[in-house]
């Protein structure tokens, strides 16, 4: 045994946990410190750090209503079979949307509030169906209050970055084969200048009017044809070909391509027409995106509104605020402000030009895709930033806050491993590990478009919301 002598003549080394300035004033005095980043959970709060604690007790009289909640959600996600069936305009399958209505990506945003990208995104959807005839026309409609806005969550839909749905944009059909809901997105513009990021001229609104006469109608007429195309599966395969499904979709794209180009050549369509489709789709490696997001959002919809469930079930952003929403108390949102993004920009551009985090496309990393599976596509650490072994590591991180491994999901680099599933809200809250996510970076001024891509993470502070509601619902002191 060491004697106390011996230890106060032995040079010190000593592990600081928490606050740093301890750490600085040993260092002054020629002391070896090892910094060990720490918090308490939840901010120190007391009463939820107790509630917290009830609610992760696997002893206590709540452990076994919520796991077999948790058994049910994550049950109903896994076995979600996403199916794509169809195109139709968003009018025809959202009836409760009016010729005024206007959905966005994120929680619920007022025109007074609304980030740049998202006033853009608005301004050219509400020309794009003729009710203004320019920037300055729409923008009085919103002033006036003679547009109606909505989440897209709120319609059972989803849409990258601003997600402006109008009534007559198409979107995709998934039906969810095992659970038998449905979910929607629009259908994907291609990089450079493109609605979602908020830029809304002439060419914008070209392109939206051909999706809707040309390429909408046949991609609707196709799969019907095709009678579906299962998006499960083109995500699996996917993943094994270096995409992650939120930022990198180049092989999914190219499955869907291919089974979308046979039946296109043999289908009743103007020659012209097949030709513009198929080179669009060739040439727009993130066509996949828009599918993925709405697959997602038809699993995590069947696994929500579960009492007593801690799986997220929502991500997302408008630009101004990120939201959550937790199965145990469906679709209320736990909302704070939206964080900045840590990325790679464009040439010319800088964090000063940037918008706030925006987007729905956080569904992906939601269900267990997306950031969560960037070991699966190390390639897009030039896209976002970092290096391979990055990639890696964060998808194993995510290990750590969810509730189980994707069975379908595998993942070579980490020996076929399925990917992180099924977000727990107490995890997060304990451990202080957020989830990350992927996403682009829109400029904050409308209309500019597209400025980069990096690496994002929740406010804290969601999760803390959904904690206290959570424990209020069950009612823990």
């Amino acid at each position: 045994m060491t004697k106390l002598s011996e230890l106060t003549r032995s040079p010190l080394k000593v592990a600081n946990v928490g606050i740093p300035s301890f750490a600085e004033e040993l260092r002054s005095q020629g002391v070896d410190v090892y910094p060990v980043e720490w918090s308490p959970p939840l901010n120190g709060d007391a009463r939820l750090g107790w509630a917290l604690a009830r609610l992760m007790d696997d002893e206590g009289e709540l452990d076994g209503p919520i796991r077999n909640a948790n058994e049910t959600a994550i049950g109903r996600l896994l076995e979600a079979v996403p199916l794509w069936v169809d195109v139709r305009t968003a009018r025809e399958v959202m009836p409760e949307m009016t010729d005024r209505t206007i959905l966005h990506s994120g929680p619920p945003v007022d025109w007074t509030d609304m980030a740049g990208p998202m006033r853009g995104a608005v301004i050219g959807a509400l020309m794009h169906e003729g009710l203004a005839d320019n920037a300055e026309s729409a923008a009085r409609l919103c002033e006036r209050g003679e547009v109606e806005f909505s989440p897209c969550h709120h319609f059972g839909a989803v849409g990258p970055m601003a997600g402006v749905i109008s009534p007559s944009m198409p979107v995709i059909v998934v039906e969810n084969a095992s659970g038998g809901n449905r979910a929607f997105s629009n259908l994907n513009e291609g990089l450079g200048k493109a609605l979602r990021f908020g830029s809304y001229d002439r060419s914008v609104i070209e392109r939206l009017a051909w999706m809707r006469n040309v390429l909408a109608p046949a991609l609707a007429r196709v799969v019907r044809d095709l009678e579906s195309v299962n998006l499960k599966n083109i995500t699996a395969q996917a993943l094994q070909m270096g995409d992650e499904c939120h930022n990198r979709n180049a092989a999914a794209t190219s499955l869907l391509f291919r089974s979308l180009a046979p039946a296109m050549v043999g289908a009743d369509l103007p020659a012209s027409h097949v030709r513009e489709v198929l080179s669009f789709v060739a040439g727009n490696d993130h066509f996949f995106l828009n599918f993925s997001m709405a697959a997602c959002k038809a699993g995590l919809d069947a696994a929500s509104s579960v009492p007593g469930s801690t799986l997220v079930t929502a991500m997302s952003r408008n630009g101004v605020e990120f939201g959550i929403r937790i199965s145990g108390t469906g679709d209320r949102w736990y909302t704070a402000p939206a964080e900045r993004i840590d990325g790679l920009f464009f040439p010319g551009y800088g964090q000063e030009d940037a918008a706030l985090d925006i987007g729905d496309s956080s569904i992906t990393e939601t269900a267990g895709i997306g950031g969560f599976a960037m070991a699966a596509a190390p390639a897009i650490v030039q896209f976002v930033g970092g290096t391979a072994e990055t990639a890696v590591n964060y998808t194993r991180e995510m290990y750590d806050i969810t509730l189980v491994r994707n069975p379908a999901y595998a993942l070579p680099s980490l020996s076929f491993v399925g990917t992180p599933m099924g977000i727990d809200v107490r995890l997060v809250a304990d451990s202080g590990t957020l989830p990350v996510i992927n996403t682009g970076i829109a400029h904050r001024e409308a209309g500019v478009g597209q400025i980069g891509a990096g690496i994002v993470r929740p406010p804290a502070e969601c999760f803390r919301q959904a904690i206290a509601a959570l424990a209020d619902e069950l009612s823990v002191v």
